[in-house]
């Protein structure tokens, strides 16, 4: 009876399980298409097309060379972890990987389907996809941690509208890292619970993928020169759309737009940046829709970087089945 009732548990669990994991594509998609419908409503479609008349071809130009550079970084970087969790990952390869990462995120809802692609492919292209899809996050993860200790410094330095609240945020971003080296330390060093084993794990992941003596300065150089990307990106898309704002208030800005394209809720990449862009600018004095302005070109610039991995994807699918791609 006991073992029938535990069966029903483990079922009742799954399908739940199983429930969640349906609802939170949809939730995401639904999220980002609801800030646009906001955003439209609000501001109407002239700033997203009075940014879209404004693109050139020297700004085109200048962002598929700066989205050379950064996709170049962001593969020189996951071939660096990927080697130091034991999985080899030529740099070439890793490159064009990460093209049509980036074409897939910049085009299909959530942001991430691009990263998840890459990750299984890999794995798959080397028999360990456990070990190919932890390479992934910790690559990525590396990234977001060098965004927020950029974004912290660069806030702090000049004046954004989340200035004021910097010291706080600041605190709570130590207190987390303090307190996941402390667990790390405190974990004891055999046992069988799920959890400890799975911390253990993402412990000597870090240690040998992201610290490692031949991998942690690669790791660090690539992260900053790929935010720096980003940044000269959106810099850009800002002086694209009429933007004559200086840098000093233009940066800050930014950068609290790239920090809520970590948010994975966006529709083909539009949502949480253009709502932040919008508040950020308006906050700042420079008006909404200069912020959904400066936003929309971001996108399609990165966009239009991205189309090497388009040609990637084409020549994948035509050398292998489709179901294999």
């Amino acid at each position: 009876m006991r073992a029938d009732g535990r069966g029903d548990r483990r079922g009742r669990a799954g399908k739940a399980a199983g429930t969640t994991r349906r609802f939170w594509p949809w939730a995401r998609l639904l999220g980002g298409g609801g800030l646009l419908a906001v955003l439209l409503g609000w501001l109407g479609t002239g700033p997203f097309l009075a940014g879209l008349r404004l693109i050139d071809v020297p700004a085109l130009a200048a962002a598929v060379g700066i989205g050379t550079l950064t996709t170049f970084c962001c593969a020189w970087r996951w071939s660096l972890v990927a080697g130091g969790l034991g999985v080899r990952l030529p740099l070439p390869t890793a490159l064009a990987h990460c093209y049509r990462a980036v074409f897939l995120n910049a085009t299909l809802p959530g942001g991430v389907l691009g990263d998840v692609h890459r990750a299984v492919r890999h794995g798959r292209d080397v028999g360990d996809v456990g070990r190919g899809v932890r390479a992934v996050v910790w690559e990525r993860a590396a990234g977001q941690v060098v965004l927020a200790v950029v974004a912290v410094v660069v806030l702090a330095a000049f004046p954004s509208p989340v200035r004021p609240h910097l010291p706080a945020v600041a605190a709570l971003l130590a207190a987390a890292g303090l307190g996941v080296v402390l667990l790390a330390r405190a974990l004891p060093s055999t046992g069988a619970s799920r959890w400890a084993r799975a911390a253990r794990a993402a412990a000597a992941d870090v240690r040998a993928g992201l610290l490692g003596r031949r991998a942690w300065l690669g790791v660090l150089v690539a992260s900053t020169v790929a935010v720096a990307g980003h940044l000269a990106t959106f810099v850009l898309a800002a002086r694209t759309a009429g933007s004559t704002a200086p840098l000093a208030l233009l940066v800050p800005l930014t950068l609290l737009a790239l920090l809520a394209m970590g948010v994975p809720a966006n529709v083909a990449g539009f949502g949480p940046r253009e709502g932040v862009a919008a508040w950020a600018f308006g906050a700042a004095g420079l008006g909404a829709a200069e912020g959904v302005a400066t936003a929309t070109v971001y996108g399609t610039l990165v966009l239009a970087a991205s189309l090497p991995g388009a040609a990637v994807l084409l020549v994948r699918r035509a050398r292998v089945p489709a179901d294999t791609v």
